[in-house]
């Protein structure tokens, strides 16, 4: 699903170049769900925007799926980032003044989806995700567990193949953060690609492989032999 050959990237800082990936070759197979660690600075949300086309890279190759992203006009990029991947944020991302069914009809808005069709399947992925009876409440009256779900069924209303998770359960409790991964695991199931930057251990022992970046390379890599428990 995503191979990535001798990635580089650099950003120039006044009159200084800061070369954050060095030549990264990763491969994700569809359906596998891995995690991505590695300390601040370690190039793991560079990674992730080049991996959602929300950023260009500088020297390699980037497939998603047999498409050479590079190639890419921007429309056809657009399309792309659109139709195949979905974002989980760690600050959920939720226009404050709409409601959680509104928010993740979202997507189905910007693709001119009438308001009783994306409605009715914002209802559908509410229900996926288990708030149903809280669809007309505001992000303000919901617990963090509660935004991250809505912010997972906007993320899969456009059915992608791959979904990006930057610190999904950074601003949750122990607790919910096993509900969330529990619900991720859910999802990789039914075959779409989960891919999630952590910092924590216990939350990335959760997934079926692990990548350690430092400073731009690969430190280390493992899959993991044990199955999923949660507390």
């Amino acid at each position: 699903m995503i191979r990535v050959n001798q990635l580089h990237k650099s950003y120039i800082t006044g009159s200084n170049s800061l070369h954050v990936l060095k030549g990264l070759d990763i491969d994700i197979q569809q359906g596998e769900m891995v995690s991505i660690m590695g300390s601040s600075g370690s190039g793991k949300s560079t990674l992730l925007n080049i991996l959602g086309i929300l950023d260009n890279y500088d020297k390699g190759e980037f497939y998603l799926g047999d498409t050479l992203i590079k190639d890419l006009n921007e429309k056809k990029a657009a399309w792309y980032r659109n139709k195949m991947i979905g974002f989980v944020f760690q600050s959920f991302n939720l226009i404050t003044f709409k409601n959680a069914m509104e928010n993740v009809a979202l997507p189905l808005y910007y693709q001119k989806v009438s308001r009783k069709k994306r409605n009715r399947i914002a209802m559908e992925y509410l229900e996926k995700v288990g708030l149903t009876e809280w669809a007309h409440h505001l992000p303000s009256e919901l617990s963090g567990g509660q935004k991250q779900r809505v912010a997972i069924a906007r993320a899969l209303i456009n059915n992608p193949k791959v979904i990006l998770a930057d610190e999904p359960t950074g601003a949750l409790d122990t607790q919910t953060s096993y509900e969330v991964m529990e619900l991720f695991h859910e999802i990789n199931r039914s075959g779409i690609t989960m891919i999630i930057v952590t910092h924590e251990n216990d939350i990335a022992e959760k997934t079926e492989r692990i990548i350690h970046l430092k400073d731009g390379v690969i430190e280390k890599e493992y899959k993991q032999n044990h199955s999923i428990r949660y507390a």
